[in-house]
């Protein structure tokens, strides 16, 4: 399904970069894990970084009830949430024409509470640490009520891909200078103990399936 972009997500600058596929969006929310959430409070702009999941045509978001931000949000406020993925660094022949590939999706709309704040809950823990609900407490009740989550229609958004080769000019083309791209990937690390952990307590099956996700191949 496309995207007929709005007059607000329509992209101005290199707008050949847009993409209009609902798919694009969607791969591009389910790889991050960190949204920019910007509004404007009292003529004042903000942006926040926050952490989301997508749950179909919805985007969760939580926090504290006590934040600013979250009660900003939850009273209606029009939102901009951004998540941008930095795929590599682009060597130009010049620095004018460096740049960077990349993969950025925006998202426009008012939040509100969820329906389902236990289960939206469970979605956002399992969605940035796979399988670790299952291996937790049961969250309290005063933990629950402490937690605001809010959700974000996918209704009106914009999504912006550069994954081009260097565009140097013909006259650059024959100089003798190295072009081209570097990708940069993610990976994760050896898991690190928690400083009181007792002794005998092993890596839980969530932590040893990320850790084989982004571990190298022999």
């Amino acid at each position: 399904m496309a995207d007929q972009p709005t007059d607000r997500t329509r992209v101005r600058r290199i707008p050949e970069f847009q993409v209009h596929e609902r798919a694009a969006l969607d791969a591009i929310l389910d790889a991050g894990q960190v949204a920019h959430v910007a509004i404007v409070d009292d003529g004042q702009p903000y942006a926040l970084p926050m952490a989301y999941a997508r749950d179909g045509d919805r985007l969760l978001l939580h926090g504290s009830t006590g934040s600013r931000l979250l009660r900003h949000l939850a009273a209606g406020a029009p939102a901009c949430v951004t998540v941008t993925l930095l795929d590599g660094l682009v060597y130009s022949r010049s620095a004018f024409e460096s740049s960077m590939h990349y993969r950025c999706a925006m998202v426009l709309g008012a939040l509100t509470a969820v329906p389902d704040p236990l289960d939206a809950l469970a979605l956002l823990t399992d969605r940035l640490l796979a399988g670790r609900w299952q291996e937790v407490r049961p969250t309290t009740r005063k933990e629950l009520a402490a937690t605001s989550i809010l959700q974000l229609p996918l209704d009106e958004w914009s999504v912006k891909i550069s994954d081009e080769d260097p565009e140097d000019p013909p006259e650059d083309v024959a100089l003798d200078i190295w072009a081209g791209s570097v990708p940069i990937t993610t990976v994760y690390g050896d898991p690190v103990p928690a400083a009181d952990l007792r002794d005998g307590i092993p890596v839980p099956a969530s932590v040893q399936r990320l850790r084989a996700r982004t571990a190298p191949t022999t």
